[in-house]
């Protein structure tokens, strides 16, 4: 299965890695380290991106609005700032796809103008003017399942089935994207763990993660260094990483293609020897 994403094509015939660059002050892993002053230092988060990509990360997700639980929102002036000189920069010195991790339109407009490859939303492109938006880049699309918004999601988040609800939500907004001129061959699926579920919820999704998209829609999955592996296993944010890694080849051997990370090179060479052992 080859996903065009702009100029550049990604292979998902095996699952492939997604780097996580949030350039955010207060995300809720790598929150502030880019931040010099005050201000984003451009050559410490290209100093980030390289080193991703050395270490395996087909994909580098770019975020400029932290999503998690109890975020503020932020302005779309301060999320285009965060965001589009990233994206120009890694873009003209690194042969990788760059997805912009954003809800609204302007960042979405102005990021496929300077050479992001891929649209991966939290809110599903339901904010204002945000599918539009998407359409007329032809970019692929991420749609992603969250109960609530991040402020409030993880107060009480409750479902009669999670994994029926969250699959019709998806196929409702595949939908609305191919009403809107979006190619189905152009959507993809994230479940999103941890946005509106608590622990029994994401492993329920876990379980039944190929019964959360068509077969000819790739699923991406986020569980690099969540609270649950905190609660579960009585982890610190630090001390993540094994659950971590656990999660990314269950994920990857239950049919994910994309396995969204912040530890990169361990998360490629877990893949790695899985795709050694399923191919010797």
């Amino acid at each position: 299965m080859k996903l065009h994403c702009g100029t550049r094509t990604l292979d998902l015939s095996r699952p492939q890695v997604m780097g996580i660059l949030n350039t955010t002050p207060d995300s809720f892993s790598d929150g502030g380290s880019y931040y010099a002053g005050g201000d984003l230092n451009l050559d410490l988060v290209l100093y980030r991106a390289e080193q991703m990509v050395r270490d395996g990360a087909a994909i580098l997700d770019i975020g400029g609005e932290s999503t998690r639980p109890g975020a503020e929102p932020v302005s779309e002036e301060e999320e285009l700032a965060r965001v589009v000189p990233v994206v120009e920069a890694i873009s003209q010195r690194l042969d990788v796809v760059i997805s912009v991790d954003t809800s609204t339109a302007a960042v979405i407009r102005e990021s496929a103008a300077v050479g992001a490859g891929l649209i991966n939303d939290v809110r599903a492109l339901t904010r204002p003017g945000a599918l539009q938006a998407a359409a007329a880049t032809d970019l692929p699309v991420c749609l992603m399942h969250m109960q609530g918004q991040p402020g409030t999601m993880q107060a009480k988040p409750e479902y009669s089935d999670v994994v029926a609800e969250v699959r019709e939500y998806l196929d409702q907004r595949l939908a609305a994207c191919i009403e809107a001129g979006i190619d189905r061959a152009r959507v993809i699926y994230d479940p999103g763990f941890g946005f509106g579920k608590n622990d029994q919820h994401n492993l329920a999704l876990l379980r039944s993660l190929p019964e959360l998209a068509p077969t000819d829609v790739p699923l991406l999955v986020g569980l690099s260094r969540k609270s649950m592996i905190g609660r579960l296993l009585g982890r610190e944010v630090e001390e993540r990483l094994p659950g971590s890694l656990a999660l990314a080849l269950l994920s990857a051997q239950r049919g994910a293609r994309i396995i969204r990370v912040h530890d990169v090179a361990a998360t490629a060479d877990v893949l790695k020897m899985r795709e050694l052992v399923d191919c010797a």
